[in-house]
């Protein structure tokens, strides 16, 4: 699959570096600027599979960015490749709709393999990041969610689902937890995501934690 990629970041020798990676490895750079000024503009212009785009910049920081793309429903994945390991720059580029944290020293391959999966619908964190999105998500408040939040449409099993996604099991992990088929979970957790409006796993696990929601499972 041929992927077209818009690439936003100020480092001039890093940003020719991975221009030339990706373009090694079958992966079109339609455009790469060191700005996020105009980027609504272009992006809708040039309508890429997905957006690279930095943390750090000058003029317009990456969070800055990605949240004006989001306010303009620009609907491509956007991806951060940054090089913070930063709790807060993480959990707030998810809940701010990326569908990506990547970090900057990844091997190659290992990028573009993330790019394909982002693309194809997922949402990927750098593996490294892994403890740290645990510990946010662990390390929040556990005042029960209120009445009128979005939780509040969960049914019980849901809820329960989402305590166990936002511990970071699978699927199938969650399958034999509950002692329910695979294909029980997966639709449970399509659910989740439309009940809370979101579009991944990642998301509804930083969102249940940011809202307060305790984790009500059980050992079930």
């Amino acid at each position: 699959m041929s992927l077209r990629v818009v690439l936003i970041d100020d480092h001039t020798l890093f940003r020719a570096g991975l221009e030339g990676l990706l373009v090694s490895r079958g992966i079109e750079i339609a455009a790469s600027v060191d700005r996020g000024t105009d980027c609504v503009a272009l992006v809708n212009e040039i309508k890429p599979d997905v957006v690279l785009l930095d943390m750090r910049m000058p003029d317009l920081d990456g969070l800055t960015v990605l949240r004006t793309l989001r306010a303009q429903n620009v609907p491509m994945p956007i991806v951060m490749l940054t090089t913070s390991t930063e709790e807060t720059d993480l959990v707030e580029s998810l809940r701010a709709g990326a569908q990506g944290y990547l970090l900057k020293d990844m091997e190659p391959d290992a990028l573009v393999i993330a790019l394909r999966d982002i693309v194809a619908g997922k949402t990927v964190v750098a593996p490294d990041l892994a403890p740290i999105l645990a510990k946010a998500v662990k390390g929040k408040s556990d005042e029960p969610a209120s009445n009128n939040s979005p939780f509040s449409e969960l049914t019980p099993r849901e809820t329960e689902i989402l305590g166990l996604l936002a511990e970071g099991q699978s699927n199938k992990a969650i399958a034999r937890n509950l002692g329910i088929s695979d294909g029980t979970v997966k639709l449970h957790v399509k659910a989740i995501l439309r009940k809370l409006n979101v579009h991944s796993r990642v998301e509804a696990a930083v969102m249940a934690v940011e809202k307060g929601l305790s984790r009500q499972h059980t050992n079930s």
